[in-house]
């Protein structure tokens, strides 16, 4: 895999055809270009010349090279007005396209009704344009200057500048040619020229500036541009014309180490970044030693069960033997695999020394970090709020990760006007908020959560003007606040208003032409964007082509790239001093993918590749974190930390980084386990041992190469040319089964998303800073800017988001996200693993991330429903781990075994909770005696499991309360929502029926306790079969008890025994009963009927001990007068 990153940039593949120009296509479609590739896997193009310097060279003179150096009174001046223009129309204008449909691109004079002041994002626009009945907006640069491209400062749009290049090529201004950068005032621009000179006769060999191809672009920077400033660094040379680059004499022509950088020259030893922690042996080794003692113990405990049956009750008998084997194999596959815990550190300080300091070879400080796309995904604005959303987004924009390698992508799988408004809101906002961050360090930056904290805000903060900036901001958040829970109103006046004024002029058109008046007028119910046409997307009043499941595909680039450099703030630039902070803001782009009747969407999932074939058109970054739109960060280095173990040694067979779920909201009793800190804090952290972590839907950073199905590099697999500076390298070198003819069918036919494969693979290796990493990249090589975005670009990728691209291709099967489950999170990383894959599980000591989590009875079963319920569907497909490849290790195959098995649990757990209530009624037990080595089996099997959950606790941090809530809840959920997904999914399988489980919701009358969600009633089926197995295990408690009590010989050990187990059914049901009960102080039925059942048979019980007597004689038998009919 060498190879890799001999592959073709993005800025060669968009640069446009034209006389001249070196096309990336020809007529035939074949890749034809004239180009030498740069350390970074990037190629510049050549010109005759350069070809002929870059071959082997006879003779030991030829000519060299003097390149004239930035200096203060010389400063590069980009004079791309053409690039600026493309990229100031790209992001100004709406994207749409879709099936049979021309994709078009919508300028947009407004985004939002308020005003936009950052220049980054879309609907910023300078000065009037000042050509005649025009009324465009001046282009702007990186700090909202507006942007003249001659010298006589003539303002122009970007279209009439388009126009009178075409047309003319002079400027309308001074009536002269343009030319750009030869200001009176501007130093001339020769940061990219090169004078050449002859050499002379004696000149001494180190003159010779270019001898191999590798040293050819030495002194280049990732765009093919001489790197002035590290030539100054490593020369020590002074401001001149006359300093020449004098490479090293004895360096060896065909070392790789000088690749895509100089050789650091400090001699730090090198260090990980991050580490293995095992579990202490005090704990771990005791712990491993109870599961094999209860392993044995069951299997001997089974064995005398079944060698002692109940004679008396064979019926019985069977029914606990057969639940009791199941519970163990159950045991076994949710237990075995926690042999090997472990924990991680992440070392950041070492992350940014090695990436983001200044050194040698990288004066300036850039970073070289890759590159993250972060998605967030959403569907409906009414059941997920725009507030919640928006603060999300702006929680990503903060994050604390290079500014320029991070790009934000928000699905709207809704196509809701409400949602694009929202997002344009929270994009204006982040112009304020961001740097604010920045400047103070803020924590946690997600501005709803960080104004609600409770304690000191200026708890170690160093600024004077903290409180003041403070203040202000959270002025402007309570603005921000106020539109966006005023966008839905907003949106509705706007489209009565302009469809108020197309019915006017329909009917002022009616009585022009002479129709009819009394003809209704047929006007569409449109929804209109803030600049006066018709939203795209999904209308308040449904219509063909706006509809939900039927609008065309959507693009908006709401936040263009940054620039490359830091973008210093200033003191008047804003309401708040950002001076010395770095005001520039991540890529921010909306997507909405297109919906037509007749095509299976895929819902979640279909959303989340549509996100990955979009992004790595547009951004193409190696890595993605996918969060859902209620989870934000809360970390803002958690990006960091994820990249502590991508970036690391070994870190190239890393498929994804799973962070725990942390929830915010619930009560502080965690009545129904909402937290779930036994599988995230237990389970997880287990499997981290073995293989890795499940992918649990949010919270994930995934290696993008991972996604596209490959499988992880492989040594024997490593295809080496021999010209390897000139070969460009094809996906079918890291996976030599793929036929270059067949990736339209695996991918699609986009011929960009092709070739963005390698560069996202590359781009993605760890660095090669160490003889053990076999798959690095040289370092330095990601610190070049990203290529600007141009129209054609943004078109692919409104083609890629259509709904027809994933035809006939394997997307949904074995590239992206996996269809064909409610649980698609867990069959991706499934299938990643089975590949041979490793993921990592990354706990970090403040909450990476956090979200909110349904915290009432009803919406928690629900939720463990869908679960549940794609379980079962993972059973019953070929996702099935019992049929998983060889590369998927023992333990591992077992977790994934028992995701699938799990749910069919609830068919013996509901029999087995029934058990002590049949053995109360009938006056029979599970065993015929309660002897000496039944109880001293069940002694040693309870007095391992205490002692397991205590070791279990002590390992992985959990609290043994949240133990017992997540025991308690396991019941709850198995004797209801696992049972209906068993159910469910039988039905799917064998007869393609579908039943939906519905709930009926009340309103909560008080809203001003912030639990008050917890109380909510609301009546659902899955409740009948927990309600059915309490009641009749109190029933048959309160009827044995009185049956034993008034029996003349009773049999007090099988009551106890039927009564222990009644007793332990209804401990764990004890949660269920309060959420029945509802709020506190408000008594529901049910209290009444268990009331009444308690009355009576306190009743039995004061008529046994104090029997009635009949003239003062009591009965001779000497019972109670009372008797059962």
């Amino acid at each position: 895999m060498e190879s890799l990153g001999r592959n073709p940039s993005k800025k060669a593949i968009r640069s446009p055809a034209g006389p001249g120009a070196q096309s990336s296509r020809n007529q035939n479609g074949q890749a034809i270009k004239f180009a030498r590739r740069t350390s970074s896997g990037r190629y510049i193009n050549l010109s005759r010349e350069d070809l002929d310097m870059s071959g082997e060279i006879s003779g030991d003179y030829m000519n060299y090279t003097v390149h004239i150096p930035p200096t203060p009174d010389n400063q590069p001046m980009d004079t791309s007005v053409a690039v600026k223009a493309e990229e100031q129309y790209v992001s100004n204008s709406l994207f749409t396209g879709g099936f049979n449909s021309v994709t078009r691109a919508h300028l947009m004079d407004k985004v939002i009704d308020s005003e936009v002041t950052h220049p980054q994002m879309a609907g910023a626009k300078g000065s009037a344009c000042a050509m005649p009945a025009c009324d465009g907006k001046v282009m702007r640069d990186e700090r909202g200057n507006d942007v003249t491209p001659c010298e006589c400062r003539f303002k122009i749009c970007r279209d009439c500048y388009l126009d009178a290049q075409k047309s003319t090529g002079l400027c309308p201004g001074c009536k002269e040619p343009y030319r750009v950068g030869d200001f009176d005032d501007d130093p001339p621009d020769t940061s990219s020229r090169a004078l050449t000179l002859p050499a002379p006769d004696n000149m001494d060999p180190k003159m010779s500036m270019v001898k191999s191809t590798n040293k050819s672009l030495l002194m280049r920077n990732q765009t093919g541009d001489f790197d002035h400033n590290r030539w100054l660094f490593e020369t020590k040379g002074t401001y001149g014309y006359g300093n020449a680059f004098w490479p090293n004499k004895d360096s060896d022509d065909d070392g790789e180490g000088l690749e895509g950088g100089m050789v650091e020259t400090d001699d730090k030893p090198w260090r990980p970044l991050s580490r293995k922690l095992p579990i202490p042996a005090a704990i771990i080794s005791p712990y491993r030693l109870l599961i094999a003692v209860r392993f044995v113990v069951l299997c001997l405990f089974l064995h005398w069960r079944v060698t002692h049956p109940n004679e008396e009750a064979l019926w019985l008998w069977g029914i606990s033997i057969v639940c009791e084997i199941w519970f163990a194999f159950s045991w076994i596959l949710d237990q075995v695999p926690k042999l090997f815990p472990v924990n991680r550190s992440t070392d950041l300080s070492l992350l940014r020394d090695k990436f983001d300091m200044p050194s040698p070879s990288n004066p300036t400080g850039r970073s070289d970090l890759p590159g993250v796309d972060m998605f967030v995904s959403t569907a409906d604005p009414e059941k997920e709020p725009p507030l919640v959303t928006a603060n999300t987004i702006l929680s990503i924009l903060a994050a604390d990760y290079p500014v320029e390698k991070l790009s934000c992508y928000v699905s709207d799988d809704g196509g809701a006007l409400l949602t694009f408004e929202a997002m344009a809101e929270a994009a204006s906002f982040a112009d304020l908020w961001v740097p604010f961050c920045r400047k103070h360090d803020i924590e946690p930056r997600n501005p709803d959560t960080y104004f609600s904290l409770k304690g000191d805000p200026t708890k170690n903060k160093r600024r004077s003007d903290f409180v003041r900036d403070r203040r202000r901001i959270k002025r402007e958040y309570d603005e921000f606040k106020v539109r966006i829970n005023g966008l839905p109103d907003s949106i509705r006046r706007r489209s009565d208003a302009f469809n108020a004024r197309e019915e006017m002029k329909m009917l002022k058109h009616m009585r022009e032409s002479g129709a009819d008046p009394l003809e209704p007028i047929k006007v569409q119910k449109a929804t209109w964007m803030a600049d006066g046409t018709h939203w795209p997307g999904t209308w308040a009043v449904p219509s063909r082509d706006h509809a939900k499941g039927d609008h065309a595909g959507i693009l908006q680039v709401m936040l263009k790239p940054p620039s490359s450099e830091p973008l210093i703030g200033g003191a008047e630039d804003k309401i708040i001093d950002f001076t010395d902070v770095d005001i520039r803001l991540p890529m921010f782009v909306y997507v909405s993918r297109e919906k037509r009747p007749g095509y299976d969407h895929n819902k979640k999932a279909g959303a989340m590749n549509a996100l990955v074939r979009a992004s790595a058109v547009l951004s193409n970054g190696p890595f993605i974190l996918n969060l859902d739109c209620d989870h934000y960060i809360y970390n803002c280095q958690a990006i960091r930390e994820g990249m502590c173990f991508m970036m690391d040694r070994g870190g190239e067979d890393i498929c994804y980084i799973q962070f725990p779920q942390r929830f915010e909201g619930i009560d502080p009793s965690d009545r129904y386990a909402n937290n779930n800190t036994v599988f995230f804090d237990g389970n997880m952290r287990a499997l981290d041992g073995v293989q890795g972590p499940f992918y649990v839907g949010t919270g994930c950073m995934f290696r993008r190469f991972a996604l596209y199905g490959f499988d992880p590099p492989q040594a024997d697999k490593v295809v080496h040319k021999p010209n390897a500076e000139a070969y460009v390298l094809k996906p079918s070198d890291f996976d030599p089964d793929l036929d270059v003819e067949q990736l339209p069918k695996r991918f699609g036919n986009s011929k960009i998303l092709a070739e963005s494969i390698p560069i996202a693979e590359f781009q993605g290796r760890p660095l090669a800073d160490h003889p053990a990493i076999k798959y690095g990249r040289p370092p330095g090589v990601l610190r070049g800017p990203r290529p600007p975005l141009d129209s054609a670009i943004v078109a692919e990728a409104v083609s890629v988001i259509s709904c027809w691209y994933e035809d006939k291709t394997e997307w949904g099967d074995r590239v992206g996200w996996i269809y064909g489950s409610v649980t698609e999170d867990v069959v991706t990383g499934y299938r990643m693993h089975n590949r041979g894959w490793r993921s990592v599980y990354c706990i970090t000591k403040r909450d990476a991330f956090r979200g909110s989590a349904p915290i009432n009875l009803t919406d928690r079963l629900h939720q463990v429903l869908r679960w549940a319920t794609g379980s079962v569907e993972i059973f019953f497909s070929r996702n099935n781990a019992f049929l998983a490849k060889s590369r998927l290790k023992f333990l591992q195959r077992l977790s994934y075994i028992n995701v699938g098995v799990y749910p069919f649990t609830s068919m013996f757990l509901i029999m087995y909770c029934f058990l002590p209530a049949l053995s109360l009624f009938s006056g029979h037990f599970i065993v015929q005696t309660l002897n000496v080595a039944f109880l001293v089996y069940l002694l040693i099997i309870t007095i391992c499991l205490i002692s397991l959950a205590i070791l279990e606790v002590k390992w992985s941090g959990i609290g043994l309360e949240e133990w017992w809530r997540n025991e308690q809840f396991w019941l709850i959920s198995g004797t209801s929502a696992h049972l209906a997904a068993v159910i469910q999914g039988l039905l799917k399988v064998m007869a393609g029926i579908e039943i939906s489980f519905t709930l009926t919701s009340k309103a909560v009358e008080d809203s001003d306790d912030i639990y008050a969600e917890l109380y909510l009633v609301k009546w659902t089926s899955l409740m009948i079969p927990p309600i059915t197995i309490a009641m009749v295990n109190i029933i048959a408690m309160f009827t044995a008890f009185a049956r034993t009590v008034y029996s003349t010989t009773p049999q007090w050990n099988k009551f106890v025994g039927g009564a222990f187990f009644s007793f332990w059914v209804l401990a764990h049901l004890y949660p269920f009963a309060k959420g029945l009960m509802g709020r506190r102080r408000k008594t529901p039925t049910i209290v009444f009927v268990w009331s009444g059942l308690i009355a009576i048979t306190l009743s039995l019980l004061w008529m046994a001990l104090t029997p009635p007597t009949v003239g003062g004689t009591a009965p001779a038998d000497g019972g109670g007068g009372f008797q059962f009919p």
